[in-house]
């Protein structure tokens, strides 16, 4: 059985809660990611998204000075690292993300993506039935 923490990333770009809009955006740019944890003594304290920073952020027309924390989401969605990957899948589908934080003793050890689902051949059709889960309800 596939696990969470056979397919997760550990390598990890986070903010912290007294980082700004502009600085995550910038981390987003440098390091082509979409998501970006914000953590506060090793736990995660919420998540930003590029459209949490379109819609909360540059919409609102909230400056780049704006502190992250106005604009993350906090209701965290994540997975332990000993997860079966169908759990994680079934989160994606249920609360329609293609990201989930790795939790472990309370503190962040990865980031699992719909796309490192897809690469793993035998995790394939979990990507697939997560995507088209996420897909539908937003079509």
């Amino acid at each position: 059985m596939t696990r969470v923490r056979d397919l997760m990333s550990t390598h990890i770009v986070q903010c912290t809660p007294l980082d700004n809009v502009y600085e995550a955006a910038v981390k987003m740019k440098e390091e082509s990611i979409g998501l970006i944890p914000v953590v506060d003594n090793e736990q995660v304290v919420g998540l930003v998204t590029d459209r949490d920073l379109v819609v909360r952020g540059i919409a609102e027309k909230h400056p780049g000075s704006n502190k992250i924390t106005n604009v993350m989401t906090t209701n965290i969605v994540s997975v332990s690292p000993d997860d079966p990957i169908e759990k994680a899948t079934e989160l994606m589908a249920q609360y329609q993300i293609r990201r989930l934080p790795v939790v472990e003793s309370g503190q962040l050890v990865g980031m699992l993506a719909l796309g490192d689902l897809a690469i793993k051949e035998s995790a394939d059709d979990q990507a697939g039935f997560a995507l088209s889960e996420i897909s539908e309800h937003t079509e």
